[in-house]
């Protein structure tokens, strides 16, 4: 049985008709100790039929080092969105529920290279010379968390020195504690500063600043 049935394939081809570049889904996983990797792949493979523009690259965790070590890719499974580079635009556990609408609001931006960030935001994008790195702890069953996560993408495909992750706590579990994750979304910087909610972009910038 699909994952996405019919009419969900056709509402999917129609929000990926203004694909303008090629993208492609490189996903991470293995055949074992994954309990979302097959369902994720099978998610992936459907997903492609929506556009000819979208394409599947398949790594193995256990087998692919090189690509694993410089994606940094540290857990599984992973999807990273990439256009002509690597955004760092990142996907931790499966895409699904509410977050399936981040994947493809990732597809379109990188795909056409449009972003709704403020000129502010991008003048300060410009400047940045520090790393950042974002991680926005979702679940599925969250409305306000993919709102989150596209504002750290944008802020990835903005600038080279930001890496963004969507991380699905239910499936990470043990991040949830380290990170004390009582509640989604919630985005963490650089490991130490954290921003509760579905902040908008301004509050977001703005702890960034404080955290750099």
């Amino acid at each position: 049985m699909p994952m996405l049935d019919e009419k969900v394939m056709q509402e999917v081809t129609k929000a990926l008709a203004n694909m303008k570049n090629p993208v492609t889904l490189m996903l991470f996983t293995q055949p074992f100790e994954c309990g979302y990797c097959k369902d994720t792949h099978t998610l992936l493979s459907e997903l492609i039929a929506a556009n000819k523009l979208l394409k599947l690259e398949v790594k193995q965790f256990d087998g692919d080092e090189e690509a694993v070590k410089s994606m940094g890719i540290d857990k599984i499974p992973a999807i990273a969105v990439l256009g002509d580079k690597d955004y760092g635009i990142r996907f931790y556990g499966i895409p699904a529920g509410y977050e399936f609408s981040s994947l493809l609001s990732a597809i379109l931006m990188v795909s056409t290279g449009i972003t709704k960030l403020t000129p502010e935001t991008k003048t300060f994008l410009s400047n940045l010379s520090k790393p950042v790195h974002l991680q926005v702890f979702v679940t599925p069953t969250c409305p306000y968390c993919p709102g989150a996560v596209i504002l750290a993408h944008q802020l990835a495909f903005v600038s080279p020195h930001v890496v963004a992750d969507m991380v699905e706590i239910t499936e990470f579990p043990h991040l949830a504690q380290k990170y004390s994750v009582q509640g989604v979304p919630r985005t963490t910087i650089n490991e130490k500063w954290f921003v509760e909610g579905a902040a908008p972009e301004a509050m977001l910038i703005a702890k960034l600043k404080e955290a750099l």
